[in-house]
């Protein structure tokens, strides 16, 4: 029996049948498709949708129930894709049988990074005018009106960073600190703090642009003077806050976040209290929040250029983002968070590359090279450089000397060191330089130690006084120094007394243990100059010189260059100071021991010769020193970090101000930043709320979420379509791994910690707020746009009516400060005098 006939719908026969991949809109009369924008537009889609029946081409083993199935699925639009770039992708996607894959298989996700940021605009639609004016002023609107919201935002940021900015006269917090650096640059000083240099440069610059002199010392709560333009130089502090606004913005945009989503970014970071407040001050907080906002937005810039590798704006976007990396660790340590992020996001997106199997070896190298280059060296040259200018400005002796090298100081104008006798002999009076990283002068003072031994104390202290003086003296059964005799130069292996100039006590160790290094003897001061034992002997050992070289190539120990170590002739113990602090009983100032284990390689038990004073041997030349800038910059940096790990709370006094980690996300303290008289004017540094709640509780939600898609996807729910998922991952990524890379690391530091901290950390905060009410509520296809409109104007009213009811914490509250009811909403908050 002969079968019966099929009969096989191509979908062609029916002319009124829709057309399911995308509505093409009529071509445009001849008198408009001459225009070379009309021509560009209709040869790029007659070019797509000619290739489009040739690339479709079904398999000849479709039957016709697959065929209707998957003319089916082909004629429903996934959303999102709208450009050619993911048509293209799309079709990859479902028909890339390629290797004998299931041409039944779901749908993969797409493998190319473009999907999870901004998708690439869409080519402007034909002109329909045959005016050259208005076409021009059509496609210039159509092109910037996304620019106009950044602009109003932007306008209304200069508002809130500048008014009243000059209201409070007086030197308000840490502006005793930053105003004071910038006077050391403007008179070229060599200071010394824990944070890197470029931020306080800025504020150098920002006072020599105002006219200042450098001439106020900045003291805390002191009235400015009329010489000193503060209200010039806050105003080029708050500019930094003002662009945190349209860069929050614009970061949002290239997240791909809706319009409404962007709206809640920048009214965020235009209404937070804690932003406001602490961008109108002469501090480093503002820049630091810029550059980490820079960072981000870069780093979203070049994520979304990832679909045209090596193009020019893919170089140019990784390589911004590599300087804004540079900058934002140049104002403070606290900018290796952000690139922390920068880091894990590249690790991930190399691993991705390694993945693609069509991917050359060549290109897999080049893409190595590109992000070593532009992610690691140059940050890496940003940051040197600003070190270098630094250096450059600085080149006048002043308050932080003591904190690098004798031979750095020895180059600095001002600084006799260069002066004094190069080779150094008995009789001579020495200071001595711990040339561990941070190390500071052999230092006694007649108080004694509580503990041990009742001796007088000997520790490093980085100041200069007389106290740091010591005579270097023959051993005791030697003949005593004749000033008159023959002069005898001290070399390897010669052993000496040092004599404690102002006290004449020697320098001595013995078998009791070190106060706090307790695996270490004891160092004291004991005896005078004709009292004293075999204990006060140290051979000198040479370990090697700067200029000359190794051990056997110096005959004369020079001052500066020569690097010592002091062995004690009874015990065989090395003279130490490794940054252990002594207690308030030794003015927490470092301990010096004598280390049992005898280590050649610890820096911390060498020394070299700083001051030299003697007036038989002839003055030295300054020629003969030089300090390499690597070697200069390594110590700085040491000493930078040293210092702030030493920023430990005190356990004798409170420090009403610091707060701890865990207080920041919920807001649990604020802070005072100036006296709260009720004749001052009195700012509070703290968020405003619902911004800082509403985020923290956006962080649970998003990572709640993400968990329970991932369990409904392996029960085979389908929630998102492939770019609905990249999407909300790579957001939530962005905002989640950036707040725990900015959280997490001040829950395991020792040094004390403010509420200041936790204002880098808020921003990713925000961002998982924004990214979180963008999928629930204006990305929601449940919703309806009305329903949207008004969950918008919710948002978006509370935020403005809280930042206005505590706006005055960041303009300044006057008066008595409990005749201002209603801003404590917690009892934590010291805001009122209880």
């Amino acid at each position: 029996m002969k079968p019966p006939a099929v009969a096989v719908d191509f979908g062609t026969s029916d002319p009124d049948a829709p057309f399911g991949f995308e509505e093409v809109p009529p071509y445009p009369s001849a008198h408009n498709s001459s225009s070379p924008q009309s021509q560009q537009y209709w040869s790029q889609h007659t070019r797509h949708h000619s290739g489009s029946r040739a690339e479709e081409e079904l398999p000849l083993h479709y039957n016709t129930t697959s065929m209707a199935e998957e003319k089916a699925r082909r004629r429903v639009k996934p959303s999102g894709l709208t450009s050619d770039f993911d048509h293209a992708q799309e079709k990859e996607a479902y028909y890339d049988d390629d290797q004998g894959k299931d041409v039944y298989a779901k749908m993969r996700p797409v493998s190319s990074r473009i999907g999870s940021g901004r998708l690439p605009p869409q080519p402007l639609p034909p002109p329909t005018s045959l005016s050259l004016f208005s076409i021009l002023k059509r496609e210039f609107f159509m092109q910037n009106m996304e620019h106009l919201p950044p602009i109003v935002y932007t306008l209304l940021s200069c508002w809130t960073r500048f008014h009243k900015i000059g209201a409070s006269n007086i030197v308000v917090w840490d502006e005793a600190h930053f105003g004071k650096f910038a006077s050391h640059y403007l008179k070229r000083e060599f200071y010394f703090d824990v944070h890197p240099p470029l931020g306080k440069m800025l504020v150098g610059l920002a006072g020599l642009l105002s006219g200042y002199d450098g001439s106020f010392e900045f003291k805390s709560g002191e009235v400015y003077p009329d010489s000193v333009p503060y209200v010039a130089m806050r105003v080029m502090m708050a500019t930094f806050g003002v662009g945190m606004v349209p860069l929050a913005w614009y970061t949002a945009v290239e997240l791909g976040m809706s319009q409404w989503a962007c709206h809640l970014t920048a009214l965020m970071v235009l209404l937070d209290v804690g932003w406001l407040c602490i961008s109108r001050f002469i501090l480093l907080d503002s820049m630091l929040l810029f550059f980490t906002f820079l960072t981000v937005f870069c780093l979203t810039k070049f994520h979304n250029q990832q679909w045209q590798s090596f193009s020019v704006d893919w170089w140019a976007w990784m390589f911004l983002t590599g300087v804004s990396i540079g900058l934002v660790t140049s104002v403070k340590m606290i900018g290796l968070f952000v690139t922390a992020l920068v880091g894990i996001y590249t690790v991930e997106d190399l691993w991705e590359k390694f993945g693609d199997t069509k991917m050359s070896w060549r290109d897999q190298a080049k893409h190595w090279a590109a992000r070593v280059f532009c992610l690691i060296v140059v940050p890496i040259l940003v940051f040197m450089l600003s070190f270098k200018i630094h250096f450059m400005v600085l080149s006048h002796s002043g308050p932080g000397d003591a904190q690098m090298s004798s031979l750095f100081q020895a180059n600095l104008v001002g600084n006799d060191f260069a002066k004094n006798p190069l080779d150094i002999a008995f009789g001579s009076k020495v200071t001595l330089k711990n040339m561990g990283w941070g190390g500071g002068l052999l230092h006694s003072h007649v108080q004694t130690y509580p503990v041990g031994s009742n001796q007088q104390q000997v520790t490093c202290y980085h100041y200069k006084d007389s106290n740091n003086d010591w005579t270097i003296l023959p051993r005791w059964d030697e003949p005593p120094y004749n000033p008159n005799g023959e002069m005898r130069f001290l070399k390897h292996g010669d052993i000496i007394r040092l004599n404690h100039a102002p006290t004449t006590r020697n320098l001595h160790s013995h078998s009791v243990l070190a106060p706090v290094t307790k695996l270490n003897y004891e160092v004291s001061c004991y005896g005078n100059e004709t009292v004293g034992d075999a204990y006060d002997h140290w051979v000198v050992e040479v370990v090697d010189d700067i200029g000359r070289g190794s051990r056997k190539n110096v005959d004369k120990i020079h001052s500066l260059t020569t690097r010592l170590r002091f062995k004690h002739s009874v015990l065989g113990c090395y003279l130490r100071a490794a940054n252990a602090i002594l207690p308030q009983w030794g003015f927490k100032q470092v301990e010096v021991s004598c280390d049992k284990e005898n280590n050649p390689g610890d820096v911390h038990t060498y020394w070299n010769v700083e001051s030299h004073w003697n007036d038989r041997l002839p003055p030295g030349d300054h020629k003969s020193y030089h300090s390499p800038f690597l070697r200069d910059f390594w110590h700085l940096n040491v000493a930078m970090m040293t210092s702030n790990n030493a920023l430990i709370p005190d356990p004798d006094k409170e420090d009403i101000l610091a707060s701890k980690p865990f207080d920041w996300p919920l807001l649990h303290l604020g802070l005072r930043m100036c006296g709260w008289g009720d004749n001052q004017l009195k700012y509070y540094l703290m968020g405003t709320p619902v911004i800082w709640w509403g985020s923290t509780i956006s962080l649970g939600v998003g990572l709640l979420s993400f968990g329970l898609y991932l369990l409904r996807a392996q029960r085979k729910y389908i929630d998102m379509d492939a770019r609905e998922w990249e999407h909300f991952v790579y957001v939530g990524k962005i905002a989640f791994f950036g707040w725990a890379f900015h959280f997490v690391p001040f829950l395991i530091m020792g040094r004390v910690t403010y509420l200041h901290h936790y204002l880098p950390t808020l921003y990713f905060a925000v961002l998982m707020l924004a990214h979180v009410l963008d999928h629930f509520i204006f990305s929601s296809r449940r919703l309806t746009q009305k329903t949207k409109t008004i969950a918008f104007g919710v948002i978006a009213g509370i935020i403005t009516l809280t930042f206005w009811w505590f706006k005055g914490v960041a303009f300044g509250i006057n008066g008595p400060i409990n005749e201002h009811w209603g801003l404590e909403w917690r009892k934590t908050w010291n805001i009122y005098n209880h």
